[in-house]
């Protein structure tokens, strides 16, 4: 490595859904993982982990009548802050969709319960109110009309957008679950989604396992939504690419994870590194650290790596020499630890 290839770098803010600390279920432990955990507990959990700054926050609260004095005390005392809220628009209430919903009177209510939400998020300050309709979308071929579907999508994000225009809409795009196929599925379809909405306040949450998930290069994803400036914020897990297993960052495809983070810092992109884990039968505080550790280590070997060589493999397209300079910069960094 050259000597003057070491870069020093800000170590980033780390974050966490809520969720990470939440009860778990799937259909076959339908009552769960292990016992429920309110949005207080929540909260008093991801302060154990030690190295978290801000949590994302559904809502309503658990309970739903949680007052929000209450939930700013809790973050207050754990040395937290809420960057985000994210409505539960994609609930057994939604399950025939949100913003897609065919009764327009259960599309009004989604549009309402995300107003709350955003009228919350302004309450704590947050960065962005962050919008996941994962019911929208279709099962079955000839079951929706596709252009109506976008249609609706469109007006209900161009709708609040512009109710609240000081708060900032991110959309978190997934191929796929609970809906077979998801409207906002790809980088490119919700990108193209945000220009026809055509507000400044509406980007993407680009979550790593989703990218992974529908077949896209995470690093590529960064790079086209930062390019559009339209980059609000990212989560970050691992998965074997064939479902949203939201495993511990890292934990199978450290390269690509490592070239996800390098994109990032490559193009300027300086936001939260923020966790979107599901420790199903792990300590969830203890997922977190790991997550962390993980991302530590990262940090450290985008300060370790040679760019100059890093950027001479890659004129050349030498995939080989690209991995030698990834590699060193990695195992240096797990080495120093």
């Amino acid at each position: 490595m050259s000597s003057h290839s070491r870069i020093d770098i800000q170590e980033p803010t780390f974050g966490a859904g809520i969720w990470h600390f939440g009860r778990y279920v799937d259909r076959y432990a339908t009552d769960g993982y292990g016992p429920p955990v309110s949005t207080l507990e929540a909260i008093d959990l991801a302060g154990q982990v030690g190295e978290l700054s801000v949590v994302d926050l559904t809502f309503p609260f658990d309970p739903p009548d949680l007052p929000l004095d209450d939930v700013k005390t809790a973050l207050k005392r754990n040395g937290l802050r809420a960057i985000a809220v994210t409505p539960e628009i994609y609930t057994r209430r939604f399950t025939r969709g949100a913003f897609t919903n065919p009764d327009p009177e259960v599309r009004r209510q989604a549009i309402e319960l995300v107003s709350r939400g955003a009228e919350t998020a302004r309450e704590l300050g947050c960065d962005y109110v962050k919008l996941w309709p994962g019911q929208d979308g279709w099962d079955y071929p000839f079951q929706s009309d596709h252009s109506e579907l976008w249609r609706l999508s469109l007006d209900a994000v161009r709708e609040l957008a512009t109710n609240f225009p000081d708060l900032r809409f991110a959309i978190e795009y997934k191929p796929r679950e609970p809906r077979n196929s998801m409207v906002f599925s790809s980088v490119t379809k919700t990108l193209l989604g945000i220009e026809e909405i055509g507000l400044p306040n509406v980007g993407i949450l680009l979550d790593f396992g989703h990218s992974l998930y529908g077949g896209e290069s995470p690093a590529d994803a960064a790079r086209l939504a930062i390019s559009r400036g339209r980059l609000f914020a990212i989560d970050v897990n691992d998965n074997y690419r064939g479902w949203d297993d939201d495993m511990v960052v890292g934990s199978v495809h450290l390269t690509e994870t490592f070239e996800f983070f390098h994109a990032l810092r490559d193009a300027g992109w300086d936001g939260v590194w923020q966790l979107d884990q599901f420790p199903f039968r792990e300590d969830s505080v203890e997922a977190a650290r790991a997550g962390i550790r993980v991302m530590k280590t990262i940090h450290r070997a985008l300060g370790l790596l040679d760019h100059e060589a890093l950027a001479a493999a890659q004129r050349a397209q030498d995939a080989l020499a690209a991995q030698r300079v990834v590699q060193q910069a990695l195992l240096s960094a797990q080495a120093g630890q």
